[in-house]
């Protein structure tokens, strides 16, 4: 029998973009000619729950904890209980302008007396500086955000704990070495929410008719509700076969052995998913075929672990290009839940998915999962075949904003990229995440921008030079200064990831890190930053070797669950929790673009060192220094336009020779140099050949032995002024 198959993301990831994992897949299964239907459980289940309807069963099924005057309900939740009317009448334009049809509803909304407001709404004093300069739309964005959370504060108080937008029952995924406690939830009553989840589930099981069904499994928060999912086939409809993959089986189940699993599912699959799904859609329509790849099974009883196809994992090109049909793509919605601009992103607009390089081409941070392969099997795709996915998706999502996730983007390949696009002249917005490393030079950025490059992330982590080279890194804090300042400079939001609490990391070296933090920040080279906490995970090299790090496990025991997150004990003792908040709260300001004047203990409520950072370290730093060594081999592209061209003659004590006037126009202006007759000539002819839209690449050296084939002087002319001047507009060195 043909095997036709169902692929799902379970509740809950993303309310403004699809996960995606299943569109890879579909895409791949297109290049094979399987038939499969892909759907986003969790925007369904969103989009039943906040609507009229949904709200008019929500306050019903709420209703009896009101009726009985239950004292442990909070007066915010009485508060909203009280306005459900008003909840009911609004939900539905709410949605509908988070989906981007009903943009006029934003004047009402920020008229502030539209939408009724509970406790989220007390934060409102941020609003000014956030989006007074943003508009309408963004301001009504987040206001109609907050509206929705007072809402989902009513769920989690008084029908579903377990709720949450962005992850549903995260509690239960998270370090659970045990599957008693999500094996013994898994055994109640479905939830409110479960029961929404599972009668969606039910018309498209019926409506799709599949033999195979994919559930993917990207977090912790997804683990729950994907359970559930295969609880209710499993028991409704045993003939489908059920499997499990993604991120997180890649990362917590590599050494599964509960055998109570496989009552819910009949295949968990590890890392890239094409060849096992190809191997699995093999056995089932050939029952006597025992090819596996990095497939856990149910065998005799007991767990078995079979990785012994012959088939090779499909290289890059030949994985096809990320399939979104089947999704809602015009119901997404955006939200603007916090006042971070990178979180913004996350939040806000749709975002075709798609990966420059697999794995990651540095591959040594010793805090990463560098020994699993989704990060140390490095491949990344040409530049030209990005291109044509790129084009492929705009003409089927209608979407040209690119959000790539790779682990970090090679600036090599960002630079063929860009170049590529710029050729082709697509209209593109797109973001990555990078490491801060020197070879993202002012002229890349600039061209990076030009292609449409809007943002980057990266890793500063500990900003600390002797942690950074304990991580293995590979930068400095001033050589990402540096380059935060040209991505900054080109018209580029920065974001950095931040870390505390390394192994071996002292109080000194976390408050040092917040001055050089502070200083960044204060030269406006970052624009937004995130504080995290180090967290020891089994796959890193501290979690493979913890004795290098001064890390002890406080338990050798591999869970028969999920064994990634360990708990640990650091030798220099520190509590580094007790930084959290000074650390979160300091950046929150320093965001703002305030309180740079605070004396470090300020934010802390516990003696602190003073820093041992000169005050300067950053401004320093960031002194420009002009590099006249221009490597023969570097590229040279010339971004503008033809110039137009008159000749004059110049005259002077008696002597008169020819110039050329060259008048450049760029999208906001127009300029104009003087150089020699000659020069001028010569110029309009190179620029016509290292011009964007031309296909070759030339280089530094070959624009040199151009110049002199009939010029003098190369270096004397390419250090002139008329250069310079173009160099501000578009004459790049690459």
């Amino acid at each position: 029998m043909k095997t036709k198959l169902f692929v799902i993301t379970p509740p809950f990831t993303q309310l403004n973009t699809p996960y995606p994992a299943t569109a890879y897949i579909k895409g791949f299964l297109n290049t094979k000619n399987i038939e499969s239907v892909q759907a986003d459980l969790g925007i369904d289940v969103i989009l039943e729950l906040f609507s009229k309807k949904g709200l008019i069963n929500l306050f019903e099924v709420s209703s009896f904890r009101f009726q009985v005057l239950d004292s442990e309900i909070s007066d915010n939740s009485k508060r909203i209980f009280a306005l459900q009317d008003e909840y009911i009448k609004t939900i539905d334009s709410v949605i509908q302008f988070l989906q981007g049809k009903n943009p006029t509803l934003a004047l009402q909304i920020c008229q502030e007396d539209f939408l009724p407001e509970a406790s989220r709404f007390a934060q409102l004093e941020e609003l000014d500086w956030a989006f007074g300069t943003m508009g309408t739309q963004d301001k009504a964005k987040h206001l109609a955000t907050l509206y929705l959370e007072d809402i989902s504060d009513f769920i989690v108080e008084c029908v579903d704990e377990n709720f949450g937008f962005s992850r549903y029952a995260e509690r239960l995924g998270r370090s659970a070495n045990s599957f008693d406690e999500l094996y013994a939830a898994l055994q109640k009553e479905p939830t409110y929410i479960d029961s929404i989840l599972i009668s969606l589930l039910k018309a498209k099981i019926e409506a799709v008719k599949p033999t195979l069904f994919l559930i993917s499994v990207p977090f912790p928060g997804n683990l729950y509700s994907a359970f559930r999912s295969a609880q209710w086939v499993k028991q409704n409809h045993p003939e489908i076969k059920i499997s499990m993959g993604g991120g997180f089986p890649n990362t917590e189940l590599r050494s599964l052995s509960d055998k109570r699993v496989f009552e819910f599912f009949d295949f968990i699959t590890l890392d890239d998913g094409e060849v096992p799904i190809e191997e699995l859609i093999f056995h089932l329509e050939n029952p006597d075929s025992d090819s596996f790849k990095r497939t856990f099974l149910l065998e005799n009883g007991e767990v078995v672990y079979k990785n012994n196809s012959l088939k090779h994992d499909y290289k890059q090109a030949y994985v096809g290009t990320p399939d979104y049909s089947d999704l809602p793509l015009d119901k997404y919605i955006s939200v603007i839940e916090i006042v971070n601009p990178m979180h913004r992103m996350w939040s806000d607009g749709r975002w075709n998915k798609l990966t420059m390089a697999h794995g990651c081409y540095w591959g040594k941070c010793t805090f990463c999962d560098i020994s699993l392969d989704y990060i140390k099997v490095y491949e990344p795709v040409a530049a030209s075949l990005l291109c044509d996915r790129i084009e492929e998706l705009i003409e089927k999502t209608g979407q040209n904003g690119f959000h790539f996730v790779d682990e970090a983007a090679p600036p090599a390949l960002m630079r063929a990229l860009a170049l590529e696009i710029l050729k082709r002249k697509l209209a593109v917005t797109w973001w990555t995440n990078i490491r801060f490393e020197k070879s993202f030079s002012k002229d890349l950025c600039l061209l990076l921008k030009a292609s449409g490059c809007i943002a980057v992330s990266g890793g500063l982590e500990v900003a600390s030079d002797r942690l950074l080279k304990l991580i293995d890194k590979g930068v400095t804090v001033e050589q990402v200064a540096k380059v935060t300042r040209n991505f900054t400079e080109a018209g580029i939001m920065v974001h950095a990831y931040l870390m505390y609490g390394y192994p071996t990391q002292t109080i000194q070296e976390t408050v040092d890190s917040l001055e050089m933090v502070r200083q960044l920040f204060e030269a406006g080279v970052l624009q937004s930053g995130f504080w995290h906490q180090f967290a020891l995970t089994a796959h890193s090299p501290v979690g493979l070797y913890p004795e290098k790090f001064g890390v002890t496990k406080k338990t050798e025991t591999i869970g028969t669950f999920a064994n990634n997150d360990i708990e640990y004990s650091d030798a220099t003792g520190i509590n580094h929790d007790k930084f959290s908040f000074g650390l979160k709260k300091s950046l929150f300001n320093f965001m703002h673009g305030i309180c740079f004047d605070y004396e470090l203990q300020d934010w802390f409520d516990f003696k602190i060192p003073r820093t041992k950072i000169h005050p300067d370290f950053i401004f320093n730093a960031l002194e420009e220094q002009n590099d006249f060594n221009t490597k023969p081999n570097a590229k040279v592209v010339w971004l503008g336009g033809r110039p137009s061209a008159e000749i004059f003659t110049k005259s002077k004590k008696g002597r008169s020779w020819e110039m050329m006037a060259l008048t450049f126009h760029d999208k906001k202006e127009s300029f104009d140099i003087q150089t020699s007759k000659e020069e001028g000539e010569w110029l309009i002819s190179i620029l016509s050949k290292i011009s964007i839209s031309n296909g070759k690449n030339f280089t530094f050296q070959e624009v040199k032995n151009d110049f002199e084939t009939e010029l003098e002087d190369f270096e004397l002319f390419w250090y002139s002024k008329p250069i310079n001047t173009l160099r501000e507009f578009g004459l790049l060195i690459l």
